[in-house]
C-alpha cells in the first residue's frame, strides 16, 4: 500500500508540475490553463492528503 501511495503522489506531483508551466497543455490540449489552475490546487491537495495519511499511520504504528 505505501508504494502505491508514493507512485500515486509522484504522479500527482509530476502532473502539478507540468500543468504549472505549461507543458501539460502542449502534450495534451486540453484546454489547460497555466499557473495555479484548479488542476494545480487538485493535485497539491491530493499530494497533502496522502502526506498526512502517511504520518498518520506512522504515529499509529509508532504507539503501537
Amino acid at each position: 500500500m505505501v508504494k502505491l501511495l508514493e507512485m500515486i503522489g509522484l504522479v500527482l506531483v509530476s502532473i502539478m508540475i507540468l500543468g504549472f508551466v505549461g507543458a501539460l497543455d502542449t502534450l495534451i490540449p486540453l484546454g489547460i490553463e497555466n499557473g495555479l489552475s484548479p488542476l494545480f490546487w487538485g493535485c497539491a491537495g491530493g499530494t497533502l492528503i496522502i502526506i498526512l495519511y502517511r504520518k498518520r499511520k506512522r504515529k499509529q504504528a509508532g504507539l503501537d
